[in-house]
């Protein structure tokens, strides 16, 4: 059984890395491309760098939000005194990352645009 999970999640990692650094690729060629045809209008060039410095910074606070929601959930399961992985427990984990999903989603609507 140990030997499968290890494959299967070599197999989940090396896909995740893979399509990370297939869409870091396409990224570049666009943003050079767009550079290079676009040198005649600078203003849309800082628009599409401003909107990609944004997509950034909320990916990094879906990561933020997200663990630290996880993590609330692992405290609460450590507080009920539960140690076996049951329905309950993965039950409390997906409802707190949930719960930090939506906390981004009211955040990110509430942010001024820009």
């Amino acid at each position: 059984m140990e030997r499968q999970l290890v494959a299967i999640s070599l197999f989940v990692c090396v896909t995740y890395a893979f399509t990370y650094l297939v869409k870091a690729l396409l990224d570049a060629r666009t943003r050079s491309l767009l550079a290079r045809d676009g040198a005649s209008d600078p203003d849309a060039l800082r628009a599409l760098l401003a909107a990609d410095e944004r997509q950034r910074r909320f990916g990094l606070l879906r990561w933020g939000i997200g663990l630290i929601a996880i993590a609330i959930g692992f405290a609460v399961i450590e507080m009920l005194g539960w140690r076996n992985v049951a329905p309950g427990t993965i039950a409390v984990l997906a409802g707190a990352l949930g719960l930090g999903e939506l906390a981004l989603y009211f955040l990110s609507s509430r942010a001024p645009p820009g």
